[in-house]
């Protein structure tokens, strides 16, 4: 990650922005403090797939039309 000055940013605003859409990291400061952090765009339809998948993988599948044996405590 880079960290370039607020003023700095400010000035070369679009050139930042487009080195974050390629995947570039950017810490903004001031004084040395870090004030934010311009990451890439998450595409959210991949992210939401990647996590699916991943429940998929431990997800255990049961019946859930048959009835059951035991009464729910709500029904006594």
């Amino acid at each position: 990650m880079i960290q370039v000055n607020i003023s700095e940013f400010r000035t070369h605003l679009l050139k930042y922005l487009r080195n974050a859409q390629r995947g570039e990291q950017i810490g903004v400061t001031s004084k040395g403090t870090l004030l934010a952090t311009v990451m890439p765009p998450t595409n959210q339809r991949e992210a939401a797939r990647a996590a699916l998948s991943t429940l998929a993988k431990t997800a255990v599948i049961h019946d859930v039309v048959s009835p059951i044996e035991n009464d729910w405590d709500i029904m006594e």
